[in-house]
């Protein structure tokens, strides 16, 4: 009964939403997103499939109340982040203006989008066979900037379509790796509506979010320039992602932000739980099947502006009230692998994370670095009775103008730890003939550049030690290359 009257109160959430004042929108930072061109319009990059490429330009100057503050909330300078800022200029498209369409749509609040990711991947070595596999996404969007287009000063209605095609080459060469070497494949290649929803600010330092979303949007949020999945995205969906749906499933959901002082926040929100969202054979919503809700929740202080060494902290951790059946032990609390019994039920499941992004050498400008040396780590904890991957640690940095000749230059590198609970190695070593599971250890390199405002080319190599935290396994070397055109 909760859940249903919940999934109720979110549909009609959506629609109520839509006759509030509108207000400002929250913004994270990503200190690996390539610099805009010395004389062109800041521009979002193209290389983040889990985010929609933004639009048009906005055509009339925003009154002052609502306009983003960026030393609040530095800008998400991922493409068109579902957070992302409506008063920014979108990269000219392959297919320019649309005839005019995109301005004239701009002056009026609407920020159309259309564009085209891919990543290609091949294992030289490694993994049951070599292969060479194609894969992508294609997503459109309508951002609405409720101020411009009915008077209705700081909402924002956004609506996202995707689709994904192609193969993956973890399953097509069997590499047998606990995170995919193609991020963008998976949860089904399929058409489905990945966004609808409406944001609203409410004052100076509150703001609600409705509707069809999901939680790695909004918590936990990071960027997916790497094309392996291990530094992409929210942690939590890369571990537990049963019940925590990341880029491009939809869950119906509602969060609450709130800006406390300058650059520090808190925020919570409820998501719903749905396996049926995992099916292809849907476009919208599900409207039944619900097994409970999900409840993150996030502290973070963000700084800089003009001044460079732009920041971002955070720590937030969930609770899910859905179901979840232990790795190890039956309903009789022995090993399920020994009894064949049915697996212990747990009531919810938990976890936590903490996020780090810092520029360390450089300039930047309205949030965003533009040039020079930036660091971070993510960590994630899930409980220990229901996951089998149990926690996930990432370091990296980003340097950007390494070569100040080749525009939108970004060099990326990446180490990290996927590991497998303890528990289920225990049961492992229960199995005959079956290896002990224990962690998988990933690194890329890549090296990004933006030959033309709407294509971005992104080769990298990959290296993954122990897949599926197999020590026995060979270890695996990918190629890939990954790229992006804005249409």
């Amino acid at each position: 009964m909760i859940v249903r009257t919940f999934q109720a109160s979110a549909a009609a959430g959506v629609l109520a939403a839509l006759l509030l004042p509108a207000g400002a929108m929250a913004q994270q930072v990503d200190i690996g997103a390539p610099a805009p061109p010395p004389t062109a319009p800041e521009a979002p990059a193209a290389n983040d499939t889990k985010k929609p490429a933004t639009g048009a330009p906005a055509a009339a100057p925003t009154p002052a109340r609502y306009r983003p503050n960026h030393l609040a909330h530095p800008r998400d300078t991922s493409p068109g982040s579902q957070i992302g800022d409506t008063q920014s200029a979108a990269p000219p498209g392959l297919f320019g203006d649309w005839r005019n369409s995109r301005t004239w749509l701009g002056a009026r609040g609407v920020d159309v989008s259309a564009r085209y990711a891919s990543e290609t991947a091949y294992n030289p070595t490694g993994g049951r066979r070599q292969a060479i596999t194609e894969t992508g996404q294609f997503d459109m969007g309508a951002k609405v900037d409720m101020g411009k287009l009915v008077g209705l000063e700081g909402g924002t209605l956004q609506a996202t379509l995707t689709w994904r095609r192609g193969d993956n080459l973890s399953d097509v060469a069997g590499l047998g790796t606990l995170q995919q070497v193609q991020e963008v494949y998976g949860r089904g290649q399929t058409v489905r509506v990945t966004e609808l929803w409406y944001e609203q600010k409410l004052g100076d330092a509150v703001e609600v979010k409705l509707g069809r979303t999901n939680p790695g949007s909004d918590f936990a949020v990071f960027s997916c320039h790497f094309q392996n999945l291990t530094f992409c995205g929210a942690q939590p969906g890369n571990l537990v992602g049963d019940y925590w749906q990341n880029w491009p499933v939809g869950q119906w959901g509602a969060r609450l932000h709130v800006d406390v002082r300058r650059g520090v926040y808190v925020q919570a929100g409820v998501y719903e739980v749905n396996p049926l969202n995992l099916r292809n054979n849907f476009f919208v919503a599900r409207w039944h099947g619900a097994t409970g809700v999900l409840i993150p929740f996030e502290a973070g202080w963000t700084h800089g502006g003009d001044g460079g060494h732009v920041g971002s902290y955070k720590v937030g951790g969930w609770y899910t009230t859905a179901n979840g059946t232990d790795v190890y032990l039956d309903v009789n609390r022995r090993p399920i692998v020994v009894t064949g019994l049915a697996p212990l039920e747990h009531s919810g499941r938990y976890g936590g994370y903490v996020s780090v992004q810092q520029q360390i050498t450089g300039t930047s400008k309205d949030g965003k670095s533009l040039d020079g040396l930036g660091v971070f780590a993510n960590f994630t904890q899930t409980d220990r009775a229901t996951a089998v991957t149990d926690n996930q640690a990432v370091v990296g940095m980003f340097y950007k103008g390494l070569a100040t000749w080749l525009p939108g230059d970004v060099l990326g590198v990446a180490f990290g730890r996927t590991n497998v609970n303890g528990r289920a190695a225990d049961a492992d070593r229960l199995t005959p003939g079956k290896p002990v599971r224990d962690a998988e250890y990933a690194a890329e390199l890549y090296y990004s550049v933006t030959p033309l405002p709407w294509l971005e080319l992104q080769p990298n190599v990959q290296w993954i030690h122990h897949p599926g935290g197999v020590r026995s396994a060979d270890e695996v070397v990918v190629l890939g290359l990954k790229g992006a055109i804005t249409l």
